[in-house]
């Protein structure tokens, strides 16, 4: 019998070439995003492809309680893997924002990832193990201002996952972090970054870190960082002053 991933954010980028990884490696897969017509088309490019099951679920986790009902949905199914992978940014001022997508953002980064963990997680614990991948950021380990509350979200996401990854251990559910730079997805677009941002230039394919992705899963360590850059700039960030950590942020993202 397959395991079974339950991946969200999965209609596109990142999550959706996570769904594939998935597949190759003979996982059942539980697909979770807005756009079911997205979801659709991946549903039978893997069916067709690669003998493994897939279920979709179109809902939006930008709402509160988002997490509950969708595991009111999935509470009788055996989830192996999680991978809370839903989330956006908003790039600009902070005084410049929609407020009411700062609220969801807020919602889809934290409260739904965090519910989503705690639920799935006390599951796991009772069927004997298993594994959660929480998709943080580099954007974690230092404040970035014109992503002020992504960046925010991010780091939540950083030390939570850390936090309960040393609780979990000794149940046999194994948390991961995973830290990615820029990443070549849709996340620019949601964010608002022009089309043409040299930002973006010669970045990771979201394929690369989905592979990137189910190693570190794998490996079972607590965080994982995407790339030698980013390495070296999150290392970099312990010994320079907070005050000129979030001066070179805010210059590398103008």
């Amino acid at each position: 019998m397959n395991k079974t991933a339950l991946i969200t954010g999965a209609s596109s980028g990142i999550g959706k070439e996570t769904a594939y990884v998935f597949a190759q490696n003979k996982f059942d897969l539980i697909l979770v995003a807005r756009r079911e017509e997205n979801l659709n088309i991946i549903k039978k490019n893997i069916e067709e492809k690669h003998q493994t099951k897939v279920q979709i679920i179109a809902m939006d986790l930008a709402v509160l309680d988002a997490a509950e009902t969708l595991f009111e949905k999935l509470k009788s199914q055996q989830i192996t893997v999680l991978v809370n992978n839903a989330g956006f940014g908003l790039y600009g001022d902070f005084l410049n924002e929609d407020l009411k997508k700062e609220e969801q953002m807020l919602v889809l980064n934290i409260v739904t990832l965090t519910k989503l963990t705690r639920l799935f997680a006390e599951k796991m614990v009772k069927n004997g193990g298993g594994n959660i991948v929480n998709i943080a950021s580099t954007a974690a380990f230092q404040p970035v201002p014109t992503l002020a509350t992504y960046a925010a979200t991010k780091a939540y996401v950083l030390n939570f996952s850390e936090a309960i990854a040393f609780e979990l251990k000794s149940k046999k559910v194994y948390v991961t972090a995973i830290c990615p730079g820029a990443t070549a997805s849709e996340f620019g677009k949601v964010a608002g970054f022009k089309e043409n941002d040299s930002f973006f230039k010669g970045i990771p394919s979201a394929k690369e870190l989905a592979n990137f992705i189910f190693n570190a899963m794998q490996s079972k360590k607590t965080t994982v960082i995407h790339g030698l850059k980013s390495k070296i700039l999150a290392f970099s960030n312990r010994f320079a002053p907070r005050k000129l950590t979030t001066f070179m942020a805010y210059k590398i993202m103008n």
